[in-house]
């Protein structure tokens, strides 16, 4: 749950950082950063079904990382962080890399230029923004688990700080796969007389990249759903290494 609250009061800022500049470039900017229930389920729909196999597997506890000893609570914990951690970071990547730098971003396939807003666009700033955004939820799993489990079991445990570690390569993960995907199976279009971004094919938009196949909810729940499934594989393999 703080992870969640971490994830939508940060994304939210995100959001409504230099709105006036992303008004100009997103055809559906919202002003406040508001979320539609699709967005929301497509977001956190996938750490909260994770969260319901956590219960069925453990049940109603608290317990720390520890791969050898309860390894179906550790990867299911993980894979709520990474889920929402994933969304964080694309999310993070989306809103400030699309505004910060001076160059436009280029095409994670092509990797040739493409216009600000562009579905599979990554840009430095973004690709930064991504870790961030994934390590300010692994950050809050960290604080949280050291506020509600017993010193008796976290020093009885494995390190637990490379949780943040984890959570930013989610970021960083989700934002990659998001752009792999949007350049792919997502439309992006230019108005030709509006000059913004599109997801919808038209007579008066110009075709930049992608095919009309999947959409932006679409994309953010593939995203992270498959982040939500790699990350606690990767940990269970090398949370040893640390």
């Amino acid at each position: 749950m703080i992870s969640l609250l971490a994830f939508f009061i940060f994304a939210s800022k995100a959001t409504k950082f230099k709105a006036e500049k992303k008004r100009k470039i997103e055809h559906d900017f919202k002003e406040g950063g508001q979320r539609n229930w699709v967005q929301v389920v497509c977001n956190g729909g996938p750490a909260a079904a994770f969260a319901v196999f956590y219960m069925f597997e453990v049940g109603s506890v608290d317990a720390s990382i520890d791969f050898s000893k309860l390894y179906a609570a550790s990867w299911y914990a993980l894979a709520v962080m990474s889920a929402l951690a994933s969304s964080c970071g694309d999310t993070f990547s989306s809103e400030f890399g699309v505004v910060l730098g001076k160059k436009d971003p280029i095409n994670i396939l092509t990797w040739k230029p493409v216009p600000r807003g562009c579905n599979g666009g990554i840009s430095l700033y973004g690709t930064i923004s991504s870790i961030l955004g994934g390590a300010i939820v692994g950050v809050a799993f960290y604080a949280t688990e050291l506020l509600i489990i017993s010193w008796a079991n976290l020093l009885d445990s494995p390190k637990q700080w490379p949780i943040i570690f984890y959570g930013a390569i989610a970021g960083f993960m989700g934002s990659i796969i998001d752009s792999i995907l949007g350049a792919s199976l997502q439309f992006s279009g230019k108005h030709k007389k509006l000059g913004c971004i599109v997801e919808y094919k038209g007579p008066d938009i110009e075709h930049i990249s992608g095919w009309e196949f999947l959409d932006n909810h679409s994309v953010n729940l593939l995203s992270s759903t498959l982040t939500g499934l790699i990350i606690p594989c990767l940990a269970a393999k090398t949370w040893n290494l640390f």
